[in-house]
């Protein structure tokens, strides 16, 4: 299973192509379309969030609401394209001037993008914005929607933004879960909640950014997704590439993650039991899911940090490209805090890794294959004999 996607932050539209979707699968645009609100939601926004108003337009390799087999392609539409069609269209007499960038802003792929394909500013920050994870938001709720079916859930939380943390007491309730949903930050913390409104804004009367902690829990994954076999196909490895290829993610963790280079491995390492009938568990879950490459049907459990975005009101000094001259970094419409709205980029790009690695160990070309050889694993999981 693989995808690509195509598309300019300002340009006519983004495109996404899947291929290798077994057959029979039911897809809701409904949900999709939920998903990419969700992404344009929290606090901290900026201004082109009050102009898009993404939904998907399912093109290919869907018929009564089931998919075929074939390529799945998707379009979003950018309503802003309308004040940008002169400047960004395809045409030989598009406007090259009028929106051209001379001054890098630092923390971007401005400079590095324009040194390497010798071009000019706004072709490189214009795919390379976060406007981009809006499709890959869409390709992975088709994806998450095939783990729903298999009865996979995925949960997403902020931990942390501009430094307030949030307690975690009781992660582990429904109730907890709830309060996560209905929060505008994605915590269960209401009193961190409130600081973190404080905290944005100072940010916006300083001209500044939010970062943030993020994390994603993946629950009902049988021991067995990835291999220890060769290094490019460790489910850790492929989860921390997905991760950071997200605009902003700047580090990853599994579990303890950093804090188990501070235990001795007693402390870190989980303890194996065999219950008759439950099949392999653990005591704890200080791996976060993933030994050897491979999950180990715990939860798998990761965090990411996030960046302030460097798009700043306030800028920071950058270099002139024509007179090399120090001047302020150009300033791109852009948000204060995105942290709440990468967490659902997050959870649909794990979504994504988690769906690739079940249709690895399980090929199928229909969805009913596929359910039933995911059956008969997870049956066979709890009698397997050595």
């Amino acid at each position: 299973m693989r995808f690509l996607t195509a598309g300019e932050s300002h340009g006519q539209k983004l495109v996404g192509i899947i291929e290798g979707l077994p057959a029979g699968m039911k897809i809701s645009k409904d949900i999709i379309d939920e998903a990419l609100r969700e992404r344009q939601k929290g606090p901290g926004r900026g201004g082109r969030m009050a102009i898009e108003q993404d939904e998907v337009q399912l093109v290919s390799g869907i018929r009564g609401g089931l998919t075929t087999g074939a390529p799945m392609a998707l379009e979003i539409l950018n309503r802003d394209w309308e004040n940008w069609e002169k400047i960004m269209t395809w045409r030989e007499d598009a406007d090259l001037e009028s929106r051209k960038v001379m001054t890098p802003r630092p923390g971007h792929a401005d400079l590095p993008g324009a040194l390497k394909y010798r071009t000019e500013v706004r072709n490189i920050l214009e795919r390379a914005s976060a406007r981009e994870t809006a499709m890959r938001v869409a390709v992975g709720s088709i994806a998450r929607q095939v783990l729903t079916a298999l009865g996979v859930e995925i949960r997403g939380q902020v931990l942390a933004v501009g430094g307030v943390h949030a307690e975690r007491t009781g992660n582990e309730q429904e109730d907890y879960w709830q309060r996560v949903r209905q929060s505008d930050w994605s915590v269960g913390d209401s009193a961190a909640e409130q600081l973190m409104w404080e905290r944005l804004k100072q940010a916006k009367e300083q001209g500044e950014s939010l970062g943030g902690l993020l994390e994603v829990q993946v629950h009902q994954v049988p021991a067995g997704l990835g291999s220890h076999v060769q290094w490019d196909r460790k489910l850790d490895g492929k989860l921390a590439q997905a991760v950071l290829s997200v605009q902003a993610m700047k580090g990853i963790s599994f579990g303890l993650g950093f804090e188990a280079g501070e235990r001795p491995g007693s402390k870190v390492h989980d303890p194996i039991r065999y219950v008759e009938g439950q099949g392999f568990s653990r005591f704890s879950n200080h791996a976060g899911g993933i030994e050897g490459g491979m999950s180990n049907g715990e939860p798998i459990i990761l965090q990411a940090v996030m960046k302030p975005i460097p798009t700043l009101y306030q800028p920071l000094d950058t270099v002139h490209l024509e007179t090399k001259e120090v001047v302020k970094a150009s300033v791109e419409r852009s948000d204060v805090c995105a942290v709440p709205a990468a967490l659902v980029v997050l959870e649909h790009v794990v979504a994504w890794v988690i769906a690739e690695a079940v249709l690895e160990k399980f090929p199928a070309d229909s969805f009913s294959e596929l359910k039933t050889a995911w059956d008969d694993y997870k049956r066979d999981l709890l009698q397997i004999r050595f």
